[in-house]
């Protein structure tokens, strides 16, 4: 039930009963105005849209706050990034701002905003997932009728082109490593993360079957290195080259199952940034590889395989991407040669079956020749 009457002091109040019963009014200066917002409430309630307004007046932070906290299987690492992001972009913007009073229109200036300050286009992303999200969660808890940031105009990412090494590149920069060359040439030719390579313990490498079994990766959250599941959480079996089977024995013997394969030089976890620092970046400039990065080496193992003919399944079951579908969205253009192939396989069958025609239809105008009768 919905009502308008106007008070003597000459201001329209504006009432309803929301489907639980619960009475909601509002005053407006004009009749107009008044019957306008009455129209809106009762088509959220005729599309089974409406929401409580009580329950949208909690702020994005102490929303954001309580969607975090609901995660609790979240990797530390997501866990990490999740509440930097909230902590540097979305609190200082959003943090007192009601969930229903966001708006596409004040999103996209966000959004334009930090553009201007510098930041990459992937961290501008992630900021607009993370608040997409917690708006998100509030629409299946019923504090709101639909995701306010959603549509937004998102920055388009550049992606810079990527660097794959040869054989020969590949063993430069080994050699330059020193001490590191058997971690240079795991990452080029296994296609491990880095964050998988350090993890990666003495048991769970098979040299009989040549597979290592990645089932740990390791992160660092807040200066602390945690280990935990592989990027998909799913274990795969990956396969050792031939090639690196006499080394990686010399690495594993008289060792036990649970030491890391790898580690820095006091022993400890191999970090990425002090790896770079003491031994892949210098190496790199030796190699004649001046800004190589590590996480290139990944992209060199797909390209060096898909050059030694695996198929596009075969690559995402090396590399541990969770559908083929990714696999290709990285590296589709690694498999062009494949469509070349594809056209030349189809001519040289083209080819064969006009051969073929051709001698059949000729062979149809030979008349037999007949024994002549005694």
């Amino acid at each position: 039930m919905a009502s308008i009457k106007r008070r003597a002091d000459g201001v329209w109040r504006a009432r309803y009963r929301d489907p639980a019963g619960k009475e909601h009014a509002r005053h407006f200066s004009r009749k107009v105005d008044a019957q306008r917002w009455l129209d809106e409430v009762t088509s959220t309630v005729v599309t089974g849209t409406y929401t409580d307004p009580a329950l949208s007046r909690v702020t994005v932070g102490e929303w954001g706050r309580r969607w975090l906290d609901g995660h609790a299987a979240l990797k530390p690492s997501t866990r990490g990034r999740y509440e930097s992001l909230m902590r540097c972009h979305i609190e200082p913007r959003w943090g007192t701002t009601s969930i229903r009073a966001v708006n596409v229109a004040d999103v996209e200036s966000w959004l334009a905003d930090m553009m201007t300050r510098g930041l990459a286009v992937s961290s501008v992303r992630q900021a607009y997932r993370v608040l997409s999200l917690i708006l998100e969660h509030a629409v299946r808890a019923g504090r709101l009728p639909r995701n306010p940031a959603g549509g937004a105009s998102l920055p388009r990412a550049h992606p810079r082109d990527k660097r794959f090494l040869s054989h020969a590149e590949v063993q430069r920069l080994a050699t330059a490593a020193g001490d590191y060359l058997l971690v240079v040439e795991m990452l080029a030719f296994t296609g491990l993360r880095f964050g998988e390579l350090a993890a990666l313990r003495v048991g769970r490498v098979d040299l009989l079957r040549r597979r290592l079994e990645i089932a740990e990766s390791v992160t660092e959250v807040n200066g602390a290195t945690v280990f935990g599941t592989p990027k998909t959480h799913h274990r795969r079996s990956v396969p050792i080259p031939r090639s690196l089977v006499d080394e990686l024995a010399q690495v594993v013997a008289g060792r036990a199952p649970g030491e890391l394969l790898f580690t820095s030089p006091e022993g400890g976890v191999l970090r990425v940034g002090n790896f770079r620092k003491r031994v892949f970046d210098r190496a790199a400039l030796e190699a004649g590889l001046p800004g190589l990065t590590p996480h290139e080496l990944r992209h060199t193992a797909a390209s060096l395989a898909v050059s030694a003919g695996a198929n596009v399944k075969a690559v995402q079951r090396l590399l541990g991407h969770a559908s083929a579908a990714m696999t290709l969205d990285v590296y589709s253009g690694l498999f062009d040669d494949d469509l070349d192939a594809v056209a030349d396989r189809l001519d040289e069958a083209a080819v064969r079956a006009r051969a073929d025609f051709l001698r059949t239809e000729r062979g149809s105008d030979v008349v037999p020749i007949k024994p002549a009768r005694r």
